[in-house]
């Protein structure tokens, strides 16, 4: 996945100074960052009303717009894909890749100490059922 999220980065780069005319990428730089942070929400948005409905294949195409919007974003922001792939790396260091960092408060394991990764219990008890 990060090929193709590196290939649509380069691509959104590539496409910013574009006519806005013909370009929907030149139009969002045109318009600025809270037209994209606005085009993105709106499609985070259409991906979970997709997936609440259960439109497994709107969800896929949304999700593919989400991407896109995301990335723009992200170049908008002098954000590059490969930022993004560090800081996941550093999370799955911390707490495990299936797991988001707490926002406040909560104590993280220092470097030092071995990770303890916890086992994915809703997946395992969701698997137990279908036997």
């Amino acid at each position: 996945m990060s090929d193709s999220v590196e290939r649509l980065y380069q691509a959104v780069l590539a496409a910013r100074h574009l006519d806005p005319a013909t370009s929907r990428t030149a139009r969002l730089f045109q318009r600025g960052p809270s037209k994209m942070a606005k085009k993105l929400a709106e499609e985070a948005i259409e991906v979970v009303i997709d997936a609440l409905s259960g439109k497994t294949d709107a969800v896929v195409r949304e999700s593919a717009d989400l991407l896109y919007n995301l990335t723009v974003l992200w170049a908008a922001a002098g954000v590059k894909p490969e930022d993004v792939w560090k800081e996941m790396e550093r999370r799955e260091h911390l707490l495990g890749i299936a797991e988001k960092l707490p926002k406040t408060g909560a104590r993280l394991p220092k470097p030092a100490e071995p990770v303890v990764r916890r086992r994915i219990v809703a997946l395992e008890s969701s698997l137990r059922k279908r036997r």
